[in-house]
């Protein structure tokens, strides 16, 4: 169990950074919304590494009221003005937007199973969410991730 805990550390600090966002688009936002952003990537980060000590001490409660307050810090979901969430569809891309809306349902779906005491579930949907992370880095951070850009070169020279 140490072992599998220490390998998702490992791959969460490795995956999860306040720059998710693809930098050309972050750059087009205003600094108002960019600080909003890597407020809650920090806040999802700080979520996801908590939640493997909750999990590992069989703390579902303690996991529930984690994945409850990622699921919430959905960026449009804050208190922002209608200019901003107009900003944020018209800069950010469809693909960004549908990205970050399947990691907060994953958000949901772990909040709502630890809560019930699905114990085999939370680990599935915590590995959902942490696969969700990556997703988002290897397509919209790659500069900020270069060994996802080297992975998509790899995959390429294999077909």
């Amino acid at each position: 169990m140490k072992k599998i805990i220490g390998t998702l550390l490992i791959a969460l600090i490795g995956a999860v950074s306040p720059n998710c966002y693809s930098e050309s688009e972050v750059e087009s936002l205003s600094p108002e919304l960019r600080v909003l952003l890597k407020q809650e990537m920090l806040a999802i980060q700080e979520g996801m590494k908590n939640i493997v000590p909750a999990f590992a001490s069989g703390d579902l409660e303690e996991v529930s009221d984690i994945a409850g307050k990622i699921n919430r810090s959905l960026i449009l979901k804050q208190k922002i003005t209608n200019a901003q969430k107009h900003e944020l569809h018209e800069k950010l891309s469809k693909e960004f937007i549908l990205k970050d809306q399947q990691f907060h349902k994953y958000a949901g779906m772990l909040e709502h199973v630890s809560k019930e005491g699905h114990t085999e579930l939370v680990g599935f949907y915590y590995s959902k969410l942490l696969g969700s992370c990556i997703g988002c880095h290897s397509e919209h951070a790659r500069h900020r991730f270069p060994i996802f850009a080297n992975e998509s070169v790899k995959k390429e020279h294999h077909h």
